[in-house]
């Protein structure tokens, strides 16, 4: 499966992206709770539904990679943070682990596993992680399509 921008910008007739005024942060701790995938998956989804984010699901599958990829490879994630802006959607997912995460290669695509970190820079337009003491953030920038 290909995933192209255009279809990250197809936007339904009748919606038009709400961004609050000044943006808005929404956070969700994941930190201990059971099934913190499908907790991030619908917290993101709600979210989403309030902004009329076009490609919504496209957005969901890259929460989904971080914290499955914090569930794999680190201790679990802490938080979820996402934060709308009139430019941009920042999606952070938080963890207790100091390592940073790699993508390996070469990427095949037709092999089980490893597709997490080229699924979210296949959807984001940035993406990296920043370490801070007691661990690291995963992020990705999502630019607001504009019609």
């Amino acid at each position: 499966m290909t995933i192209s921008r255009q279809a990250l910008d197809d936007r339904r007739p009748g919606t038009e992206l709400t961004v609050p005024r000044g943006g808005q942060r929404r956070s969700v701790l994941l930190a201990g709770q059971s099934r913190p995938v499908t907790r991030a998956r619908r917290f993101t989804a709600g979210a989403l539904a309030d902004w009329s984010w076009p490609g919504a699901d496209d957005i969901v599958l890259l929460v989904a990679e971080l914290v499955a990829n914090a569930l794999l490879h680190a201790d679990g994630p802490e938080e979820l943070v996402l934060q709308l802006t009139e430019s941009r959607l920042r999606v952070e997912v938080s963890d207790a682990s100091r390592t940073l995460p790699a993508l390996h290669g070469p990427h095949r695509p037709a092999t089980p596993g490893g597709h997490g970190l080229h699924i979210v820079r296949t959807i984001a337009d940035r993406s990296g992680a920043t370490p801070h003491p007691s661990g690291k953030t995963v992020w990705a920038e999502i630019d607001v399509p504009h019609t």
